[in-house]
C-alpha cells in the first residue's frame, strides 16, 4: 500500500475490468488507500475479442496496461496476482504473491464461460473470454485450413472446414458474421487450392431467436443479414455433446466439425471464501441495492459477478459493460459516504441500449426511443466501441485497422502466433 496514506481506510479492488477501472478512477485523490489486484497487467476490451480471433485486430489493440490507466493516481497501487481465497473474518485476501488486509473489499472479477457442467464440451470446444483464448481460436481456425489442404479423406476435410458457434447472443452473432466475411473476402484468396465455398458456418441458439434480449425486429434483421452472408442459423436447438469431431444436437442429429466456438453463456468468476454469500443463477453474488454482498458489512460486488434485484430488473441487471461502469461509479461515491458515516444511495441503472454488428455495413441497434439497422447502425456501433476503448493509441490503431480492412476487404492479422495444441494445454492445466 502507499506508505503516505496508511492512515486512510484500505480499499482492495479485485479485477481490472470496466467496473474495477471506473471504481478506481472515482476514488482518485480521495482519503482512501486503494490496491487493485488482477491476474493480468492489462484491461481487456472484451466486446472486440472476436475480431482478434478472426484476424481483424491484433491483441494489443484491445488490451491496455492497467498501470498506465492509474499512473497519475497517487493513492492507488496495482499488483499482478491470482486471488486464491477471501478470509472475511480476518479482513484479508490470500494471493499467490502474499496476503493483503483491507477495510473494504470490492469484487469486480467479471464472468467466465459457462459450460453448464458439460465436461466433454468444455474440453473440446473453444471459449472466447480472454485474449489468450481469442489467440487460441485464431490459431485453430488457420490450422484447420492448413490441415484441410493436405487432408485426403473427404469427410475429415469437410469437418475441418465446418465451424459451429453455440450461442446466439451478441458474441455468437458477431463471430458468425466475422467468419462469413473471412470466408468471402480472405480465405478464398489465401487458400486457392481449397473449395472455400464448402466452408460451412452454423450458428446454434437454444432459445426461439438469436439476440433474444434485443427487440424482435433486431433479431429478425440480424438473422436475415447472417443468412444472406451464408451462415446457417439454427434456433430453438440444444447442443447435447461434442467429442472433438461430432456435434450432437436435439439428441440424435449431428454435424461433423473440428471447430466449435462456445458462447452459450457465462457465470460469475467466483473466489473461494464467501461462505455467507448467496450465489444465485449464473454464479452471481446477491447484493443489496448499493452493491453490498448480503451477509457481509464491508464486502461489495459490481459488474457481471453481482446480482441485484430491483423493481425494473427483478432478475438482475444485464451483464454488459454499462452495468459495470455505472455500478463502479456509484460504488465509488457510496464508499466515501459509508466511510463518512453517511447513508449510501441506491443504485439505479440507466439502460443506454443494445447493439450488435453482423458485418460490413450491417448492425442492429436498440435504443429506448429508436430502433434501427443497417449502415447507420454499423457506424453507430463503431463509434460507441471506439469511444469506450481504453487509451488513445488503442482507439487510433483500431480505427486505422478498420479503415484499411474496409477498403481492402482484407484481414491483416492472419498469423499463427503460437500453434494451438489442445493436448499440450490440457496436460499443462493438470495440478502438480
Amino acid at each position: 500500500m502507499n506508505k503516505e496514506h496508511t492512515q486512510f481506510p484500505k480499499v482492495i479492488i479485485i479485477g481490472g475490468g470496466f467496473g474495477g477501472i471506473q471504481l478506481g478512477k472515482n476514488l482518485k485523490d480521495k482519503e482512501v488507500d486503494v490496491l487493485m489486484v488482477d491476474k493480468h497487467n492489462y484491461h481487456t476490451f472484451q466486446p472486440l475479442l472476436y475480431q482478434v480471433a478472426t484476424g481483424g485486430l491484433e491483441p494489443d489493440s484491445i488490451a491496455f496496461p492497467l498501470r498506465k490507466v492509474f499512473r497519475t493516481q497517487k493513492n492507488l497501487n496495482f499488483r499482478v496476482a491470482d486471488v486464491k481465497e477471501i478470509q472475511a473474518e480476518n479482513k484479508k485476501i490470500i494471493t499467490d504473491i502474499g496476503e493483503y488486509e483491507y477495510d473494504y473489499l470490492v469484487i469486480a472479477t467479471g464472468s467466465e464461460t459457462n459450460f453448464f457442467g458439460q465436461d466433454e464440451i468444455e474440453h473440446f470446444s473453444m471459449p472466447m473470454k480472454t485474449v489468450p483464448e481469442a489467440l487460441n481460436l485464431r490459431s485453430l481456425i488457420l490450422q484447420n485450413f492448413e490441415e484441410a489442404l493436405i487432408e485426403k479423406d473427404p469427410e475429415k476435410k469437410q469437418a475441418l472446414m465446418n465451424f459451429v458457434i453455440v450461442g446466439g447472443g451478441p458474441t455468437g452473432v458477431e463471430t458468425a458474421g466475422a467468419l462469413a466475411e473471412l470466408k468471402t473476402h480472405v480465405l478464398i484468396y489465401d487458400y486457392p487450392e481449397l473449395d472455400i465455398h464448402k466452408m460451412n458456418i452454423y450458428l446454434i441458439e437454444g432459445s426461439e431467436r438469436i439476440l433474444s434480449p434485443f427487440s424482435e425486429e433486431a433479431s429478425a434483421k440480424a438473422k436475415e443479414f447472417l443468412e444472406n452472408m451464408g451462415v446457417t442459423v439454427m434456433e430453438n436447438i440444444r447442443v447435447n455433446h461434442y467429442d472433438g469431431h461430432l456435434v450432437t444436437y436435439n439428441d440424435t442429429q449431428t454435424i461433423h466439425a473440428k471447430g466449435v466456438i462456445w458462447s452459450a453463456g457465462v457465470k460469475g468468476a467466483m473466489i473461494p471464501g464467501l461462505d455467507k454469500a448467496e450465489v444465485v443463477r449464473g454464479g452471481r453474488l446477491k447484493t443489496t441495492n448499493y452493491n453490498l454482498i448480503e451477509g457481509y458489512e464491508n464486502i461489495f460486488a459490481i459488474g457481471d459477478i453481482a446480482y441485484m434485484e430491483t423493481k425494473d430488473y427483478p432478475h438482475g441487471h444485464p451483464g454488459v459493460a454499462q452495468t459495470a461502469i455505472q455500478q463502479g461509479k456509484q460504488l465509488g461515491e457510496n464508499l466515501l459516504r459509508i466511510i463518512n458515516n453517511e447513508k449510501p444511495h441506491p443504485f439505479e441503472y440507466y439502460d443506454k441500449g443494445s447493439m450488435a454488428t453482423v458485418g460490413r455495413n450491417k448492425a442492429v441497434v436498440d435504443l429506448s426511443f429508436w430502433k434501427f439497422q443497417g449502415f447507420f447502425a454499423w457506424l453507430t456501433w463503431m463509434f460507441v466501441h471506439l469511444l469506450f476503448l481504453v487509451g488513445f493509441r488503442n482507439k487510433a490503431v483500431t480505427l486505422i485497422n478498420w479503415i484499411v480492412n474496409y477498403f481492402s476487404y482484407d484481414r491483416g492479422s492472419r498469423v499463427i502466433i503460437r500453434k494451438f495444441d489442445r493436448d499440450r494445454m490440457t496436460e499443462e492445466a493438470k495440478p502438480v
